[in-house]
């Protein structure tokens, strides 16, 4: 039976584990430290010296000049990034909405910690994230990441606060490291942000003047250069207000970066109109231009004379124009009947040979609709500026209670354009502010029937005690999110009434918080034999039985957005994630009985606590139950 780590993914350990499959001689062991007997704590690592031989031909080290992308503190933030934390996510009932049934969650805590937590159960699952983070204006507040203590004080603490108890810091432009705070915020980030992206997936990053080129520098050595989709131009006002050297800043930047070469944008535009005719029965087709924006010299054997073999009739190429296809397929392309030529139907007013497209064909990418690409230089005219942001939030809750909200249209249209063709995406924004993003993903589920699940992440950031939030009573941002996918869903199932019973509307709130376990469980070590006898559960007293199932699905990797059930066997509370995936029991005095009923259900994973068992016999007999009923289920302790 094995025992659960409960903290989250150290990714240090991770990337020792691929470096070491593929370079198996750059593994040894070093001393981490010594227990009281004297006796060394080792720990694996990676022989850098053995590395530095594998990677000979290509190392670039000392003085040598190279390109390259760096700050003050970088090195420390990808140890940040990379540090495991002993936190976990509790899920808090009365702040959701529909939270048996929903498949949304808003998570409210830092998002370091909170991507940090992620890492197993999303690995590879968001296909698309957008993000506002703060920007760098120097009044904008960013997160006062604690670079100084080591891995185990990381652990314990995660540097949470600054030495007044701050967690957002002003970044005043004359702190002498303004760019640098801000990059080493965001770095750490998206790095974990990365590692959460489907290979389809994409990242959405809105950002101003200020740091738009480090940020774009950031994405490219993250992503890869080869992964940059483009940057956006974002025209947020109309206003000539704001206008250094005389010249009105009308634009902010929407930064987007695929996970891989498998992203394939596309939005919906004009519906198709097919043609149906007896010579291709059960095939509706539709005609394209055939010619190409190319000039003769570019593309000479593009450059002929096509002639129309049934009249003979000649159409030769425009010089300045030429055939989409050349004179060697010209021959593979008619006999599939792709070329349809002037007078081959009466009710086409073609003067040219034009290309044929297949209804089947259009299906297989994009569905019923034109898949037309976005541009990156011009988003649609209805996109919308800050103007109409805060005007939906004030329609919201009747007065401006969030400061520049991004209108929903703008996030809409993002992801339109990047789940168009996966209705069933998982959207992530851990700077969710106002929760604009979740209200995109409701509103354009609504129109076009899709299923697609948001995360929101935010901080709870206390809003001034003088704005017209705090007087509305929401005390921190969070509340504010919150409250708006709560106005928001019922607004939309209002106004539509046919899509009501059959979208998700809800959320499932999970605030960050310190972990479930007693320190005991994490430095058993550390403790002599009588002070185990004070730490007798190795839990902490204040945890419910769905606070520990949270930390569990969170260590086994099972989706925080799972069916959970509750039921009762043999008098003790029994969870039922995922459809029998994972059954765990929290109760003390857990029988034979309990187990065995269990075991026939055939979990994959049966999790319990350590000292659940009734005696020393129904832990001894614990093995042998599963070995009988269920040997494939994975068993674990906490």
């Amino acid at each position: 039976m094995g025992k659960l780590k409960m903290h989250s993914l150290d990714k240090v350990d991770e990337n020792i584990k691929k470096i070491g499959e593929l370079f198996p001689n750059t593994l040894t062991e070093v001393i981490k430290g010594y227990r009281e007997d004297g006796s060394p704590i080792l720990e694996n690592a990676i022989d850098f010296d053995v590395l530095r031989q594998e990677l000979s031909n290509i190392l670039v080290e000392g003085p040598e000049e190279r390109y390259q992308f760096t700050w003050p503190d970088k090195k420390k933030s990808i140890l940040l990034a990379n540090a495991p934390i002993g936190k976990t996510l509790r899920p808090y009932r009365d702040e959701s909405v529909d939270f048996d049934s929903t498949e949304n969650l808003y998570i409210e805590g830092d998002n370091l910690e909170a991507l940090k937590l992620l890492q197993e159960t999303y690995l590879g699952k968001v296909n698309v994230i957008y993000i506002d983070p703060p920007y760098n204006t120097g009044n904008d507040f960013v997160y006062e990441d604690d670079f100084v203590q080591n891995t185990d004080e990381y652990l314990a603490n995660s540097g949470q606060f600054d030495e007044e108890g701050n967690r957002l810091v002003p970044n005043l432009e004359s702190n002498g490291r303004f760019h640098t705070d801000w990059l080493n915020m965001i770095y750490p980030r998206l790095r974990l942000a990365k590692d959460l992206l489907s290979d389809d997936g994409v990242i959405f990053i809105s950002i101003d003047d200020n740091e738009v080129d480090n940020l774009v520098k950031c994405c490219r050595e993250i992503f890869g250069g080869s992964n940059y989709i483009a940057t956006f131009p974002w025209r947020k006002r109309t206003a000539k207000s704001d206008v250094p050297f005389g010249i009105s800043q009308d634009y902010e930047w929407i930064i987007a970066c695929a996970k891989s070469k498998d992203f394939i944008g596309c939005v919906k535009g004009k519906e198709r109109r097919y043609y149906e005719t007896p010579d291709l029965p059960n095939r509706p087709w539709r005609i394209h231009d055939l010619t190409k924006q190319t000039s003769a010299s570019e593309r000479p054997k593009s450059n002929f004379t096509m002639i129309n073999p049934k009249t003979g009739e000649q159409y030769p190429a425009n010089p300045n124009r030429t055939w989409a296809i050349t004179i060697d397929t010209f021959q593979k392309y008619y006999d599939e009947k792709r070329i349809v030529f002037p007078g081959d139907y009466d009710f086409l007013n073609i003067s040219k040979p034009a290309f044929r497209y297949f209804k089947e064909d259009d299906e297989k990418k994009a569905g019923k609709y034109f898949g037309t690409k976005p541009v990156s230089t011009r988003f649609p005219e209805d996109i919308g500026m800050s103007l109409d942001g805060t005007k939906e939030i004030s329609d919201i809750f009747g007065g401006k209670v969030f400061s520049f909200p991004k209108p929903t249209m703008l996030i809409k249209f993002l992801l339109n354009a990047s789940t168009m063709l996966n209705k069933d995406s998982v959207i992530l924004d851990f700077f969710s502010g106002s929760s604009t993003t979740a209200h995109a993903v409701m509103q354009l589920n609504a129109e076009d029937g899709g299923n697609r699940k948001f995360i929101m992440i935010q901080i709870p950031e206390e809003t001034d005690e003088k704005s017209a939030a705090f007087k509305e009573g929401y005390k921190n941002i969070s509340e504010i999110g919150k409250e708006r996918i709560r106005r928001v869903g019922k607004k939309i199932q209002k106004e539509n009434p046919e899509v009501a019973d059959k979208l998700d509307f809800g959320f499932r709130v999970l605030k960050v918080d310190t972990t479930n376990m007693q320190d005991v469980f994490y430095n058993p070590s550390e403790y002599s034999q009588e002070d185990l006898f004070d730490h007798e559960d190795n839990i902490k007293p204040d945890r419910t039985p769905e606070d520990l199932l949270f930390q569990v699905m969170l260590d086994l990797g099972v989706l925080l957005s799972s069916k959970i059930e509750e039921t009762e066997i043999g008098g003790k509370k029994v969870f039922d994630v995922a459809d029998g995936y994972l059954i765990a029991c929290f109760d003390s005095n857990v029988n034979g009985d309990v187990i065995t009923e269990i075991a026939k259900r055939k979990p994959y994973y049966a999790v319990f606590r350590d000292s659940s068992m009734a005696s020393d016999s129904v832990a001894t007999n614990f093995e042998q139950i599963f070995e009988t009923y269920s040997p494939t289920t994975v068993r674990k302790v906490l």
